[in-house]
């Protein structure tokens, strides 16, 4: 039971490292992608979002700057999972 509790949880550990390797390339895309259009504000993406006379590029500015901030926050909470995980899986091998 222990050997397969200590390969489950090693597994976890690999799984949540490649999830934040993954995570970590996919929010620096968005940030990127976010900077072009913050800088060129092309017409077509107040479009999308709703239309001019909903929204400025200001509230723009601040709704994407807030759902990168909440996607830092996930992805740290993830990051403290899978090092907590990484840590355990050390443990029970060493004790096996």
């Amino acid at each position: 039971m222990s050997d397969q509790l200590a390969k489950r949880v090693r597994l976890a550990a690999a799984a949540g490292w490649w999830t934040i390797l993954i995570a970590a390339i996919w929010m620096t895309v968005g940030w990127l992608s976010t900077l072009c259009m913050l800088r060129n504000k092309p017409d077509w993406v107040l479009w999308a979002w709703g239309g001019k006379e909903f929204l400025t590029w200001d509230e723009v500015h601040s709704i994407t700057l807030t759902v990168m901030a909440m996607w830092k926050l996930i992805l740290f909470a993830l990051l403290l999972a899978t090092i907590w995980l990484s840590l355990w899986a050390r443990k029970l091998k060493r004790s096996a």
